[in-house]
C-alpha cells in the first residue's frame, strides 16, 4: 500500500453489478484498488429484478464465469429457482435463468469485497474526475477528499442526473432510497465527453400472503438444477441449503397447495398470471396522469422492457398481457411483479394490481417508479473500455448505455482487467465478436453506439453456434488463468474436463458397432449418448452434453469456424490511430465524418458502423496498405 492514505493504483466508483467485477478483477491481477459508492450497503444491490440470466444474458454470465469473476458463483449461492430456458430449440439458445434471494445476493457481494485481498471499500460521493491534461489522475468526492489514482473505472448506473418518477411527483435518486450523483454529469462533459439521456423502470413489490396463488400458474425450477458456475466444487447450492422452512399447521394453512411453501427439489416457486381487459381500461382512462405520456419523462426507455403503459398502447388490441410473481428472497414477503413495469400514480398502480388475476385483494408494499438518468455515448470509447479522451479513464455498465445487470457485469470485468493491464503497462484485452458475447457487446456498443438502453440477445451474435454457454468455459478459461484471475484449482478443473471431452471423442470415432463408427450413431439427431454401446458411465452430464453437442452439429459449427476464420483474415486488420480520413481519396463525406468520430481500431469495428458502405472499406484498405497514410502524417506540419 502507497504512503500515502489517499492513493491507490485503480479507482472503481460505484458499487453495483459492474463495479463489483470491474473491482475484483482489478484486485486479483495485483493492483491496489479502492471500491467508493455512496452507500456501502447497497454494494451489489438487484435494484429491479431479483433474477440473473436468462435469454443470451446467461451467455454472458457464464462467460465471466469462465473468466474468473464472481455473478456466477453468486448467483448459484443464493439462488433460489433454477431453470434452464429454450430447451425446446437448439443449444445455441439454450440459456440458465436463476431466480435469486435478493438480500443474501447482495450481502455475498459486498462480503466478496470487504475480504477481497488488495481491495478497499470506502463509502463516499464522487463528484469529479480529476486529470492532468489529458491523462486521469483521481477523483474528488463530496467530502473534499481527493483520492488519487493512476487508472479510475467509473460504474455509474442510473444515478448521474438520475431522477425518479411517480406519476407527476419528481424525486432526485438513482433508485428509490439513494440519492442522485448530480455534480458528476458536469465533471465529465468538462473532459468533452457528450452525454445523452435514458429511462428505465420497475414494477411494484406486493405482499405475498395478499394474492390469491390457486388463481394462477405454478412454475417449478428445474432439475437436475442448472447451474451457472463451471467451479462448483466449493460451492454449495439450494438443493443443500434452502430447505423446506418448519411452519406450524396453522401457518401453513393459510397457503394453498402448490404456494410459495410448497418446494420442489429445494427450490421455491414462480407463477404466471395475466392482466385483464380493466387493466387496459384503467391505463387508458389516466394516461394524462403518466409521466410518460405528458411528456416529463425525456430519456428513451428500454424497447425490448416497456412499461405496461406502452403495452397498452402499442398493442390495443391484445387482450391481455403476461405476468409473472416471483418471490424477493426466503426472509421476506415482498412479490415481484415482473412484467408491471409503470410510472403511474400509487393510487392507480393500486388499482392496476387489483385488476391482475390472484391479484384482487393484494396489499402493495412498494410502489413502481420510472427513473431517468444520463450516459456517455459509447461511440466515445476504445474497446478496452477507456475513454477516447482522457487516457486511463473507463466507463463500464449502464454509464455506457446498457440495461441490465449481466451485461454491466460483463463490462466489469474487462474494465477491470484493461485498466489492472494499462497500470502494469501491458496491451488491452479484446474479446472478439466471436469469442464470446462480451465481444459482440462492446463491438456493438463502440462501433455502433445506442440510442435507448441496449439489452444482449442471441439474434445479435452471428456466431451463436460456437458461442454456446455451455462451452464458455473452452473459450474463455485459459485467457482467465493466463490474466490471473482464474485460481489454479478452477483452471485444472477445467483442464481435466477438456481431456475427458477430447479422449471420449476420440474413443468414438475409433470404436466400431458392426459397420458405424459409435461417432456416426451418434451423430443421428434421434441417438443420445447414453443409448451408445459402450458408453462410458462415468462421465460428467456436462462432458456428455458437450459431445453430444459437438457431434449432432459439428458440420454447421465446422462451417461457422471457416467463416470465422475467413472473415478475421480483414477484419482483424488494425486501422493505424493517427489515420487523417480527409486524405483518403473518394471517401463519401458521411464515412469520412462517421469515421473520424469513431475512430474505429479495426477493419471489422468499421465495417460495422452505421453508414459505412463496402466501397467505403475498398478505398480504405487500399490506402492503409498502400501506406500512405504514414507519408501524409510526416508531410503534415507539426
Amino acid at each position: 500500500m502507497s504512503l500515502y492514505p489517499n492513493a491507490f493504483e485503480i479507482i472503481v466508483v460505484g458499487g453495483g453489478h459492474a463495479g463489483v467485477e470491474a473491482a475484483l478483477a482489478a484486485a486479483r491481477m495485483g493492483c491496489q484498488t479502492l471500491l467508493l459508492t455512496m452507500n456501502v450497503d447497497g454494494i451489489g444491490q438487484m435494484s429491479c429484478n431479483p433474477a440473473i440470466g436468462g435469454s443470451a444474458k446467461g451467455h454472458l454470465v457464464r462467460e465471466i464465469d469462465a473468466l474468473g469473476g464472481e455473478m456466477g458463483k453468486n448467483a448459484d449461492m443464493t439462488g433460489i429457482q433454477f431453470r434452464l430456458l429454450n430447451t425446446r430449440k437448439g443449444p445455441a439458445v439454450w440459456a440458465t435463468r436463476a431466480q435469486c434471494d435478493k438480500k443474501g445476493y447482495q450481502y455475498r457481494l459486498k462480503w466478496r469485497c470487504e475480504t477481497q485481498e488488495r481491495l478497499f471499500v470506502k463509502q463516499d460521493h464522487v463528484i469529479a474526475v480529476l486529470r492532468t491534461q489529458d491523462r486521469v489522475r483521481g477523483v474528488e468526492t463530496a467530502a473534499g477528499i481527493h483520492y488519487r489514482a493512476e487508472a479510475v473505472v467509473l460504474t455509474t448506473g442510473t444515478f448521474l442526473r438520475g431522477l425518479m418518477h411517480i406519476g407527476l411527483n419528481q424525486q432526485a435518486g438513482g433508485r428509490a432510497g439513494d440519492g442522485a450523483a448530480t455534480r458528476l454529469s458536469e465533471s465529465l462533459e468538462g473532459l468533452g465527453l457528450e452525454l445523452g439521456r435514458l429511462k428505465t423502470g420497475t414494477p411494484p413489490r406486493l405482499l405475498r400472503r395478499s394474492i390469491d396463488y390457486s388463481r394462477t400458474e405454478v412454475q417449478h425450477g428445474d432439475f437436475p438444477i442448472p447451474f451457472f458456475s463451471f467451479w462448483d466444487h466449493d460451492l454449495f447450492h439450494v438443493e443443500q441449503s434452502n430447505r423446506q422452512i418448519d411452519r406450524d399447521e396453522g401457518t401453513r394453512a393459510q397457503y394453498p397447495r402448490g404456494s410459495f411453501l410448497e418446494r420442489a427439489n429445494g427450490q421455491v416457486p414462480c407463477y404466471v398470471t395475466y392482466t385483464t381487459p380493466r387493466t387496459a381500461d384503467i391505463i387508458r382512462q389516466n394516461l394524462h396522469l403518466s409521466p410518460l405520456y405528458s411528456g416529463r419523462i425525456k430519456g428513451i426507455g428500454p424497447r425490448y422492457c416497456p412499461s405496461i403503459e406502452d403495452k397498452v398502447v402499442r398493442f390495443p388490441d391484445k387482450a391481455r398481457h403476461q405476468l409473472f410473481l416471483e418471490p424477493e428472497g426466503l426472509a421476506t414477503e415482498e412479490i415481484y411483479l415482473n412484467g408491471l413495469s409503470t410510472s403511474m400514480p400509487s393510487h392507480i398502480q393500486l388499482e392496476l394490481v387489483r385488476s391482475v388475476i390472484g391479484c384482487e385483494h393484494a396489499e402493495m408494499i412498494r410502489p413502481a417508479y420510472a427513473v431517468e438518468y444520463d450516459y456517455v455515448l459509447p461511440t466515445q470509447l476504445h474497446s478496452s473500455l477507456e475513454t477516447k479522451l482522457c487516457r486511463n479513464l473507463f466507463l463500464a455498465g449502464q454509464i455506457n448505455g446498457t440495461s441490465g445487470y449481466e451485461e454491466a457485469a460483463a463490462q466489469g470485468i474487462i474494465a477491470g482487467i484493461n485498466s489492472a493491464r494499462r497500470i502494469q503497462g501491458l496491451q488491452p484485452i479484446r474479446l472478439r465478436r466471436d469469442q464470446a458475447y462480451i465481444g459482440v457487446l462492446i463491438d456493438d456498443l463502440i462501433t455502433k453506439g445506442t440510442s435507448e438502453p441496449y439489452r444482449m440477445f442471441t439474434s445479435r451474435a452471428e456466431y451463436r453456434l460456437i458461442l454456446r454457454q455451455s462451452n464458455a468455459d473452452q473459450r474463455l478459461s485459459d485467457t482467465g488463468y493466463l490474466l490471473g484471475l482464474l485460481n489454479s484449482k478452477d483452471y485444472q478443473s477445467f483442464q481435466a474436463k477438456q481431456r475427458a471431452i477430447l479422449q471420449e471423442c476420440e474413443r468414438l470415432e475409433n470404436l466400431r458397432d458392426g459397420s458405424t463408427t459409435l461417432a456416426q450413431t451418434l451423430r443421428r439427431p434421434e441417438v443420445s449418448y447414453r443409448d451408445l454401446p459402450h458408453q462410458d458411465t462415468s462421465l460428467p452430464d456436462d462432458v456428455v452434453r458437450e459431445i453430444e453437442i459437438m457431434f449432432k452439429y459439428h458440420g454447421y459449427i465446422d462451417r461457422q469456424k471457416h467463416d470465422v476464420a475467413k472473415c478475421n483474415l480483414l477484419h482483424e486488420q488494425s486501422i493505424p490511430a493517427t489515420i487523417d480520413y480527409d486524405n483518403v481519396v473518394g471517401l463519401r463525406n458521411e464515412a469520412r465524418q462517421k469515421l473520424a468520430s469513431i475512430r474505429p481500431e479495426t477493419f471489422g469495428q468499421a465495417s460495422r458502423i452505421s453508414g459505412i458502405s463496402p466501397a467505403d472499406l475498398s478505398l480504405l484498405l487500399i490506402y492503409v496498405r498502400s501506406g500512405r497514410h504514414t507519408r501524409d502524417a510526416r508531410a503534415d506540419p507539426p
